[in-house]
């Protein structure tokens, strides 16, 4: 990819500032030798301005460089890794006003000290090269930071859910399809086709797609669970109430997707959560189910039939309200995916709000501890051929730790992936607070287990559930030992 006209005030700038410290100048002295003032030079080094060629000329002079070579791209050899983050779509791509920042200030720290800051770069690309991370890895990255920085709690977004049901005079209704794609109809003058994607081999994968023309289309799967087909019309009505532009294509096709695509993707996927489940009549039935002194599914699957979603959007909507109503903020969000077909494991979400539970090193071939509900539930889904929904608590205490977790769970078969089971999790932090709202916290019949992160960091002995040996836990143990003679030696040589 080449460099934008953005990074190219970037590449200008960083060498201005990168041979003015060769030359030991200071922007005072560089402002006599060039006749330009300190804060035009400042703005040139930060990337916030491109001089006009005669100014160049002047830079280029007082540097003692030709002026081909300062505006040219080439830098050098130190800085080489910075060319080419520039060069990449990561500058353009990665979202750097969510976390406070602007590309400015990222010009700020690499012009301090741009040697040790180009070989941080340099090694940071390697590490993404050779676990194949791509721009793509990095804006989902982005995007679960993002969520996890708003407690994954959107206020202005439940607003509009609430005042798009008083418009309609949706209030206390439990949603239909029919009666979502009629207003659709009606009142967005949507044309809702629900035979195309049924009956396509090719596109038979998505639960929607939208075509912008006029009237506008909307394909729905109606392969999928009428739950599924609601919430897609729903998230669509998302698009619409908060004017979002940026838009993915496809329901299921986020490949390639820009920051600002996945971003609106899930801005409209909340609106739909938040007009499927009204978050004070949701707050009032977790209430009650808290408040029973005896874990059982009874409460869950009555929920999912009341608001009619699915186990997924009930448990994405619990993420969305827990810190909000209950002060509950110390918990995780998980998908797997079984193929049963293959036997292979996939994570396909993730959310941390206690920054304390980590699936670090999935993505890197490890394998993730057996002993989590997650994976024994599709295990069990898997080897009895159930059919439907099936529920499951467990409480997981970290090995070697005081952090336990209260998890629940949920696993169903995938409509438009035949073999495939997909299971989501969420757990409490099971601190006081947790125990003092949650009653069942301590029901004997809920199974307890210590779990650890993935079995090849795993110290657990004799462990009947490991996929793998626990290859980097005695790598480490390898090492400390070393050091520990290491010292020793030391130690003796000191006395001797």
């Amino acid at each position: 990819m080449g460099i934008s006209k953005e990074n190219l005030n970037l590449v200008l700038g960083l060498k201005v500032s990168w041979l003015r410290q060769q030359r030991g100048l200071s922007l005072k002295e560089l402002s006599e030798k060039s006749g330009m003032s300190i804060s035009y030079l400042n703005e040139i080094e930060k990337g916030k301005k491109y001089p006009k060629a005669d100014k160049i000329m002047s830079l280029a002079e007082a540097l003692g460089k030709p002026y081909d070579e300062l505006v040219s791209l080439q830098l050098d050899q130190q800085l080489m890794p910075l060319s080419e983050l520039l060069s990449t779509s990561i500058m353009q791509e990665i979202p750097f006003d969510l976390f406070g920042l602007k590309k400015s200030d990222l010009m700020e720290f690499m012009t301090n000290a741009p040697a040790r800051f180009a070989a941080l770069i340099d090694t940071l690309i390697k590490i993404a090269r050779t676990y194949d991370l791509s721009v793509e890895n990095l804006l989902f990255g982005a995007l679960r930071s993002y969520q996890e920085m708003q407690n994954n709690y959107f206020p202005e977004i439940e607003k509009k859910a609430a005042a798009f049901r008083k418009q309609y005079s949706l209030e206390g209704e439990r949603l239909t399809y029919a009666k979502i794609k009629s207003l659709m109809e009606q009142e967005y003058g949507y044309n809702i086709d629900e035979e195309e994607l049924a009956k396509s081999v090719e596109l038979g994968h998505f639960r929607s797609l939208y075509l912008p023309k006029k009237p506008q289309r909307l394909y729905v799967n109606t392969r999928l669970t009428e739950s599924q087909q609601l919430f897609s019309l729903c998230r669509e009505l998302g698009y619409e109430v908060l004017e979002l532009k940026e838009r993915v294509p496809g329901s299921s096709y986020l490949k390639d997707a820009t920051f600002d695509q996945l971003l609106n993707n899930t801005h409209a996927s909340y609106f739909a959560g938040a007009l499927l489940l009204d978050k004070d009549d949701l707050a009032a039935d977790i209430e009650t189910w808290f408040e029973s002194g005896e874990w059982n599914t009874d409460a869950l699957e009555a929920m999912i039939s009341k608001y009619r979603v699915t186990p997924e959007m009930l448990f994405h909507r619990l993420t969305q309200i827990m810190a909000e109503k209950f002060q509950l903020g110390q918990f995780y969000f998980l998908r797997f995916n079984h193929d049963t077909n293959t036997g292979a494991l996939k994570l396909t979400k993730e959310l941390h709000f206690s920054k304390l539970h980590s699936t670090h090193g999935i993505g890197f071939n490890e394998h993730y501890c057996r002993r989590w509900i997650t994976l024994r539930l599709l295990k069990e889904v898997a080897d009895s051929n159930k059919e439907g929904v099936t529920f499951g608590a467990q409480r997981s205490l970290f090995h070697n730790t005081e952090n336990e977790y209260f998890c629940i769970s949920a696993v169903r078969p995938l409509r438009l992936s035949p073999g495939v089971n997909s299971c989501v999790t969420i757990g409490f932090l099971m601190d006081q607070r947790f125990k003092r709202k949650v009653r069942f916290w301590d029901d004997e019949k809920v199974v307890r287990s210590v779990v650890n992160r993935t079995c090849e960091r795993c110290p657990i002995e004799d462990c009947s559930e490991r996929a793998t040996a626990p290859v980097i836990h005695e790598k480490k143990l390898r090492e400390e030992r070393i050091a520990r003679r290491m010292d020793e030696l030391f130690a003796e040589g000191s006395t001797s």
